[in-house]
């Protein structure tokens, strides 16, 4: 295989699984050509070039659901992008075109299989994404993470393959002793990791800060991911407060090593998250965000609270319930051997391997 674009970004949800592909493909095939596509002033113009891979970027929005001007002027953004995307595949000449979500990729597809070049979806979520449903019935094929996305996609074009992960993020094998050094932490001590997606989650960080001390009278440590938004504030408001047995950070450089100490994981219920959450096979308690397009967090996190693989607490209920939820969760042994041993059977390990697979199938 010599050229592949991989197309899609907005999130870290979508782009950091496009990464995982596009490195995958790089090892299997070290002279390949890797372009990606994404949307000009999204986060994939910065990560996919920190990854070393080089990106176009077209002028597409989505709809703002308040009056805006920018939507008066979305009909000549789509017009734009769809006439810059023939204009990227044409001069490329890629054999495959992968999509994996977010706006790039819709004009992407719609002109790669309008050239009737063999193209793919990865869809990350339980509750597909609007241009992957839109694009669903054209493609040759859409790998998922879900069982039951016959709902959004024809059958017959399904594969399952589990969501691609960043490999250093779940590697957590004989990292215990290193990983308590490294946060400086009681190894002896139960442990609860708390992580709100890179930019943090105010409601999460709103059901903590006033109950830290309970947590130290029970002898329960916190690595507290803020996000960054919320950091500064919280520094502020926290700084006469006694923090014994609490890292509290705004990002962890290490998440494998904050993976390792943990006993117990709460989260927002991102698709990455949960898919790094199966690998690892810790509990967790799943407050999905209620601030991301049809809710498709509550359905992610659903899919495993159904099978008793994880604890769902609705958003709305965190203040009344999160903080009591960790503490009995925490102090009950024999149901954090089970949530570990349920959520370890939702595990879909090689991920990026089986979608590479599916890729080199459709180009031969």
């Amino acid at each position: 295989m010599k050229k592949v674009i991989i197309s899609g970004g907005g999130t870290g949800g979508h782009i950091f699984p496009a990464i995982a592909i596009a490195n995958t493909l790089k090892k299997k095939f070290p002279d390949i050509d890797i372009l990606f596509i994404g949307a000009v002033g999204k986060m994939e113009m910065e990560k996919v070039p920190a990854a070393g891979y080089v990106i176009k970027g077209l002028p597409i929005r989505g709809f703002q659901r308040k009056l805006s001007f920018s939507n008066f002027l979305l009909p000549w953004k789509i017009a734009k992008s769809l006439f810059l995307a023939y204009r990227i595949i044409k001069k490329f000449q890629p054999e495959v075109v992968i999509g994996v979500g977010g706006y790039a990729s819709g004009p992407t597809l719609q002109m790669a299989t309008m050239l009737k070049i063999p193209t793919l979806i990865q869809e990350q979520n339980s509750f597909a994404g609007k241009t992957n449903k839109l694009l669903g019935d054209k493609v040759a094929k859409v790998c998922v993470a879900y069982e039951g996305m016959e709902k959004f996609f024809p059958k017959e074009k399904i594969v399952f393959t589990g969501n691609p992960v960043r490999e250093e993020m779940v590697n957590i094998k004989d990292k215990r002793v290193e990983a308590f050094s490294f946060f400086k932490l009681d190894s002896s001590k139960k442990t609860i990791l708390v992580i709100g997606g890179s930019l943090g989650a105010q409601s999460l960080n709103n059901c903590l800060k006033t109950k830290l001390k309970i947590f130290q009278e029970k002898q329960v440590q916190l690595i507290w991911q803020t996000g960054k938004t919320q950091f500064e504030s919280l520094k502020v408001e926290l700084k006469n407060t006694n923090l014994d047995g609490i890292v509290f950070t705004q990002f962890i450089s290490r998440m494998d090593f904050a993976y390792a100490c943990a006993d117990l994981v709460v989260s927002r219920a991102g698709a990455i998250a949960v898919s790094e959450l199966t690998l690892v096979e810790k509990p967790a308690i799943l407050i999905p965000s209620p601030n991301v397009a049809e809710d498709h967090q509550t359905k992610n996190a659903l899919a495993l609270s159904s099978k008793d693989a994880a604890i769902l607490i609705p958003d709305i209920e965190g203040q009344e319930k999160l903080v009591p939820t960790m503490l009995d969760t925490i102090q009950n042994q024999e149901l954090l051997n089970n949530l570990s041993k349920n959520i370890k059977e939702m595990a879909a390990p090689s991920a990026a391997e089986k979608i590479v697979e599916t890729i080199v199938s459709l180009v031969k």
